[in-house]
This record gives C-alpha cells, structure tokens and sequence, in this order.
C-alpha cells in the first residue's frame, strides 16, 4: 500500500494544498499548488460560494498534476480562540497468561496508546469547542518509568499527560462542510501552528522554549512551544497586506503592483538595498512611476519591524521565561534578506523557517507541509497505517507518474523528517 497524505492550508490570501507520500520513513513530495483564494478573511469563512470555488481550483491543480481525484484531505482550521488544557487519563493494561500458566504484565499495544488518550479526554470539559488535537507529553509506565513511546513496554497500568487543543466548533465545521461540499472526506484536522512546530520539529526543539511566528496574508500567529508542543497562541491584526497597501498608498500604485514590487524588488532589510536601483511601474493614474529598491526597502522595513517587534512583546506576554529560540515563517519571511531583521529584533535566538521539503522550498508551506508529518507521528505513535487513496487510484497515479519523466525526476528526492531520525 503506498502511504499517500494530501493537506491542504485555507489561507487568507492563497490556499495551499500538499500531496507527499511516506517511504521509507521519509516524505516525498508528489505535488503542490497555491491558488488565490476568495471568501476567505483573516483565516475564516466569509463567503461559501467564493471560497468553494477557490478550493476547487487548487484542489484541481493537484488532481491535473497527479492524474487522479482527491477525496480525503488533512484539513487545517482557523486557531481563533483555540485553548491550550493539560488533560491526564490512566488505563489499566489487561493482563496476560504465560506458557506455564502464569500471570504477567500486559504489553502496551497501540490501541492502549489511544485508550489511554482517550481516557484523558474525558476529563475536558468541550462545551461548545471542538477538540482540534491531543499532543502527549509523556507516558508513565508501571508508575516508575516516563517514556515518549510505550509501545512494546510491559505494564500494568499506563497514564498520560497530553496537551489539549481545541477551538470552537464552527471554526472546524465551517472547514468540514466547505469540502464536504465538493465530495471530499477530511479525515483529520490541525491548526497551522502545530504545522509549524512539525515542519520544523528536531532534537533542539524538543528539548527546549521557544516561539514560533507565522507572518500570514492579514494576521501573524504567535505561538509558544514548551519541548515542541505548543502551549499557548496569540493572533496580531497585522500581516503581509499591510506592507502592500503601504507601498500601495506611498507610490499610488494598484495593490498587485504593490505585492510584486515587495515580493520581487524590495529588500526586508533596508541597509542591504541599493540607492542606484529603480524599478519602474505604472501608477493608479497611468503614469510611469520609478521607484527606487532602498526607498521601498525603507516602507517594508518600517512595516516588519513593527509586525516583529509586537510578536516580541507578544511573546514576553505569553511567558516570563527567557526563550531559546524564535522561529519565523510564513509567505512574508520570504523577503529578501529577511533573516537581517529578525536578528535586529530577536538577536542570535532568531531562525529564519526552512521547508525542506524539496520541490516547495517556500515557508507558504510550512503549515501544509508539517501537517502531513503530525498526521504521521500520529499514526506511527498508535501503531496504525493509513492511506488517503484506494488500490485503483494508485495503479491512475503510476501511470500519472510514468507519463511525466522530467517533472518526477525533479522531485522524485526524498526528505526525512523528525520520525526518520
């Protein structure tokens, strides 16, 4: 069976959608795509019908790409008024009989992994919330011995500590019901600062405290991780659009202009642009404008470092603890030069976000791409295997493969992520 996962990010401004298959313990990218997206603001639904149509044309993108239908997706939801609860459950593991007809400790089998889990959700109080994830801490085994995996271990009892994730229910039905209206099944849903955390996810993260900032298309998410899971969440009103409609309002420019002067021409950091470069574009009056690469590396400048230096004081918010790193991602951390500036404002602790993933070296990704990997660890930590396609769809997508030589061969690469190490 080929292990095939498609994830799919409903962004403000484009909607990602990743399709990887697991190999060898390792993700390889079979296809990607962004698409302009509309009826979407600030992460949530506003218009069913704009934002249907905006789906199906990603969604097509891919399908064109890989020669077969996508009928089950990963599906990220909005993290507005997402709560972070620390849930705690103990089970206890039925024992066993040995050859000489003697009583022994169970073996703690997968399933126990998602008793246990369970167990503890059961404490949590939803309401009118929705649980989004469960990320466990750890697992205690015979009441001695603390373990990130129990699988395999004998035990009479096992308990949990796990990190609840939850939002309102509509932020997830909205989502559900959206695809559900094109035929297509979500069989799993995160949040786009799990995402992150999994994209990025190593052995420092796991270890340590730190925030990770997502710069989206009209909000940037602020998220603290405490040994690589995340333990609280703050939204800023602020984003990539603010730095267009200032370019936009400085030379009178239309706001697609605008973006391809930031994204193609401006520097995020203004002293390591040129004083003698010149760009020239028309403006809202028909009239030619040149517009100078230090001058409007000065404007984005201006704009990201207030957008930074929030998410700093955001941060300090969030916790009083000293973090060991700042990790930003996000299409704007694209930029030019945007690593400059996240020194200026986070000093040495400061990453700039790295999608490794070959094929789609762009942090746009970043939330698509590590929810495939979530999804994995989920998967691998219970035991189980999973595929998004049937038997059928599989034969569709070798003889997809096979009729596209040089496309293959330039993402045939595989990547191993954290589960590989």
């Amino acid at each position: 069976m080929k292990h095939i996962y498609t994830s799919v990010d409903l962004g403000t401004d484009t909607i990602k959608v990743v399709v990887c298959e697991l190999y060898k313990n390792k993700l390889n990218l079979l296809a990607a795509s962004s698409e302009k997206s509309e009826g979407i603001k600030k992460g949530l639904i506003t218009d069913v019908e704009l934002a249907t149509a905006s789906l199906k044309r990603a969604i097509n993108s891919v399908e064109a790409m890989l020669g077969i239908e996508i009928k089950k997706v990963i599906a990220s939801v909005p993290s507005y008024f997402m709560d972070c609860s620390m849930i705690k459950g103990t089970i206890e593991i039925p024992q066993v009989m040995d050859e000489y007809q003697e009583t022994q400790d169970g073996i703690i089998s997968g399933s126990d992994v998602s008793r246990v889990l369970s167990e503890a959700m059961k404490h949590y109080d939803f309401q009118d919330r929705e649980m989004v994830a469960v990320l466990p801490i750890d697992f205690l085994v015979n009441q001695k011995d603390y373990v990130r995996d129990p699988k395999g271990l004998s035990s009479r009892t096992l308990s949990t500590r796990a990190m609840m994730v939850s939002t309102p229910k509509k932020n997830v039905y909205s989502v559900v019901q959206l695809f559900s209206g094109l035929g297509i099944e979500v069989i799993d849903i995160s949040i786009d600062a799990i995402g992150d955390a999994y994209a990025f996810k190593n052995r420092e993260l796991d270890s340590t405290v730190g925030a990770i900032i997502n710069i989206g298309a009209e909000t940037t998410s602020v998220s603290l991780y405490n040994k690589g899971i995340i333990v609280k969440h703050a939204m800023l009103q602020l984003g990539g659009k603010n730095i267009d409609n200032d370019i936009a309002y400085v030379y009178k420019v239309k706001s697609d202009d605008a973006r391809r002067l930031k994204e193609k021409f401006a520097f995020a950091h203004k002293s390591h642009a040129s004083k003698y470069e010149y760009s020239e574009v028309k403006n809202i009056y028909g009239d030619v404008v040149r517009v100078n690469q230090f001058e409007i590396s000065e404007v984005v400048y201006s704009r990201l470092g207030e957008i930074l230096n929030l998410a700093k004081k955001e941060i300090r918010s969030l916790t009083s603890r000293n973090i060991d790193y700042a990790i930003i991602t996000g299409g704007t951390s694209n930029l030019a030069n945007f690593s400059y500036i996240a020194k200026e404002v986070f000093g040495n602790i400061a990453k700039l976000g790295n999608v490794k993933l070959i094929g789609i070296r762009n942090n746009k990704y970043s939330s698509a791409v590590g929810n495939i990997a979530y999804f994995v660890s989920k998967l691998k930590l219970k035991g189980k295997e999973y595929s998004m396609i049937s038997t059928d769809m599989e034969e569709d997508l070798m003889s997809s493969q096979n009729a596209k030589e040089s496309y293959d061969s330039m993402l045939g690469k595989v990547f191993g992520f954290f589960f590989s190490e």
